[in-house]
């Protein structure tokens, strides 16, 4: 017996029956799908000539973001994890905290700030510049020593330590001490160990952390006080030493949504940043994630 069986014989007087059937129902399923093209076509047209109001508008923004110059790095990752999850993107202001604030108290249009230190963050608190209730903590920091990487230096970091001895004729990058949180920080942190005064004539004062990190790096100072962040950014420097928490400041960075920010996709990128997902994103880079 053959494997397939014969097929058995149609009865043939039954295929015009068929064919007119099949061709009736071609014809209705062709005049179906012409009514359900015209009636898509009607809705995406009215959806077009639909006026959207400022809130449905709003969710389809990238979210503005001002965020102090120290966080340029970790936040381009975490920005992109959530483009490619969420399709929506940010524009990205860096900066010093300072000279942010100052350009949101002017009026600079943006959604969200995130500032290095308290003081800046104080500083639009007190002029009614953010939401309060979205105010929080959110990523903290170290301040360290810093040298060439092929620099011999060694330190160990405590009261009195000869940092005076070990500069020589050199001299020592900080950012300015006057108005940026690292050079506030480094500053009371040498004040706080009794070296300060022996070494305040050799400071090269630099507009920021990372300007002093070149100066650093172009060999134009021998040591440098800088955050973990910034050092662990830039493979031509190392770490001589970390300094002890409690010789300055805590080194926190706090974010918040701006007052004027109508955009709907704010929230979701603050709450984003604030989740266990982007953690890891910041902990690489060296940051405590509060």
């Amino acid at each position: 017996m053959p494997r397939f069986a014969t097929k058995p014989n149609r009865d043939r007087s039954r295929v015009p029956m068929r064919r007119g059937l099949i061709a009736g129902r071609r014809a209705g399923a062709t005049v179906l799908t012409a009514v359900r093209l015209a009636a898509l076509q009607a809705a995406a047209l009215l959806l077009l000539l639909t006026p959207f109001g400022p809130q449905a508008r709003a969710q389809f923004l990238d979210v503005r973001v001002f965020a102090d110059a120290g966080l340029r790095s970790a936040l381009e990752d975490a920005n992109n994890l959530f483009r490619f999850e969420n399709g929506s993107g940010t524009v990205m202001s860096y900066g010093a905290s300072p000279t942010l604030a100052k350009e949101i108290e002017g009026g600079k249009p943006a959604d969200v700030f995130i500032a290095a230190g308290l003081e800046s963050m104080d500083y639009v608190a007190e002029r009614k510049l953010i939401q309060s209730d979205t105010r929080e903590k959110f990523l903290g920091d170290k301040l360290v020593l810093i040298a060439r990487a092929d620099s011999p230096a060694a330190l160990t970091i405590g009261p009195n330590f000869p940092l005076a001895q070990s500069l020589g004729n050199g001299r020592l990058a900080m950012a300015d001490a006057a108005a940026i949180p690292a050079g506030k920080y480094g500053k009371a942190a040498l004040e706080n160990l009794g070296v300060w005064v022996s070494v305040a004539d050799k400071v090269a004062v630099a507009p920021d952390a990372r300007a002093a990190l070149l100066l650093v790096t172009r060999g134009e100072a021998a040591f440098g006080i800088v955050s973990q962040t910034d050092a662990l950014a830039d493979k031509s420097v190392k770490i001589v030493a970390s300094f002890p928490e409690g010789s300055h400041p805590p080194i926190i960075y706090q974010i918040a949504i701006l007052a004027n920010s109508t955009n709907g996709v704010t929230p979701v990128y603050v709450q984003y940043l604030l989740s266990p997902k982007a953690e890891p994103l910041f902990e690489k880079r060296g940051f405590v994630v509060y």
